[in-house]
């Protein structure tokens, strides 16, 4: 897509924040022994990160306490301490590089990803909380454009390009992100004319259990949702309901709870345009996707399931935040803000990042 890919991962964003009343109807499906759902009133709570000037874009919730973000100007944060402080562990000389995901594995161990066309395309890796980092990737190839990287586990993860030689490039490591290499195509359908993933909220490329991995696509004909079984060997493509038919519309993000329940969102990012059909969801782990009763009313970049829930969930987007407590089906408008991507931990620790420096947690 060019430039006009460039420019478009460049400016595409996501909006989080949950009001009290509404996001009550998350603990529905919590365990008992995880909450008193009684007494539990969530909200978003701002936390200063100190850096009003850069967008996060990329972000890893490890827990309530744990948290890194990831954004502009290489810029890269970590928190131990529930994001009453941050501490600028940026790895050195990446200013002029747009960080747009981050994979942390604890407080210590992270692999983040700058995304752009050729060399802008990096991986770096830390594993003594930021101090030092390791770059272990940089893209040689001028035709490559890295957009979002996902981990099965602490050793084994991908990371995906938009089409190189007509299909999506896949990258592959069984090391923790100490080393890469570049998969064969041979299992990966052909791309359309026009298909790219979105940079913009870490979450186009995602996986659940120890071999399940999906890919979100946009720009082309039709938006697609690709799955891959092994590990990224073998690839097959579903379509969605998600609007297309332009460079800046299509499945921005996904979101798994397990292998074959899945929710999609998108639509289109330029401000002020209309994006029916925004979510989607499939009960079958890609193969079908089925559209929203109800979807979010405008364009959304990111999506995440609340942990130990079967049927709620969040997506986020430049104009707000909608709420589903019915696995997709039907979407809410909670609240607005703005933010560009979410995640939560297994112990209940959501957060949110996005522009001017902006990072929340969820809190009781």
């Amino acid at each position: 897509m060019g430039k006009t890919r460039q420019a478009g991962r460049t400016y595409r964003s996501v909006a989080v924040a949950v009001a009290c009343g509404a996001a009550l109807a998350v603990l529905t499906a919590v365990p008992a022994q995880a909450r008193d759902t009684a007494h539990w009133a969530p909200h978003w709570q701002l936390k200063d990160s100190g850096a009003a000037d850069v967008r996060f874009r990329g972000l890893s919730a490890v827990s309530r306490n744990t948290a890194w973000v990831a954004g502009t100007a290489g810029t890269v944060l970590r928190t131990t301490d529930g994001g009453a402080n941050w501490r600028n562990v940026s790895p050195p000389g990446a200013a002029d590089l747009q960080f747009r995901d981050i994979e942390a594995f604890d407080a210590r161990r992270a692999v983040v990803l700058a995304i752009g066309e050729g060399e802008a395309s990096r991986v770096y890796r830390t594993d003594d909380a930021g101090a030092t980092w390791t770059e272990s990737f940089r893209n040689t190839d001028a035709s490559a454009f890295y957009d979002c990287m996902t981990f099965f586990d602490s050793r084994h993860g991908l990371a995906m390009s938009d089409p190189v030689d007509g299909k999506f490039r896949i990258l592959s490591t069984g090391d923790g992100g100490r080393s890469w290499k570049v998969l064969s195509n041979a299992g990966m359908p052909a791309a359309l004319d026009g298909e790219a993933g979105f940079a913009a909220s870490g979450q186009c490329l995602v996986s659940s259990g120890p071999r399940d991995v999906w890919l979100a696509t946009g720009g082309g004909a039709r938006a697609r949702v690709l799955h891959s079984a092994d590990r990224g060997l073998t690839w097959t493509a579903a379509d969605t309901p998600i609007p297309v038919g332009d460079p800046a519309r299509g499945v921005f993000a996904l979101a798994f709870r397990d292998r074959t329940h899945g929710l999609a969102v998108g639509g289109d990012y330029n401000a002020g345009q209309p994006s029916p059909l925004a979510a989607a969801v499939t009960g079958d782990g890609g193969r079908t996707w089925r559209p929203a009763t109800t979807p979010p009313p405008a364009y959304r970049s990111g999506v995440a399931w609340l942990p130990h829930s079967r049927a709620t969930a969040l997506a986020v987007g430049p104009t707000g935040t909608d709420l589903t407590t019915d696995a997709g089906r039907t979407w809410t408008t909670v609240d607005t803000g703005s933010y560009d991507t979410v995640d939560c931990a297994a112990d209940l620790g959501c957060w949110a990042a996005g522009e001017k420096g902006r990072v929340a947690r969820l809190e009781n």
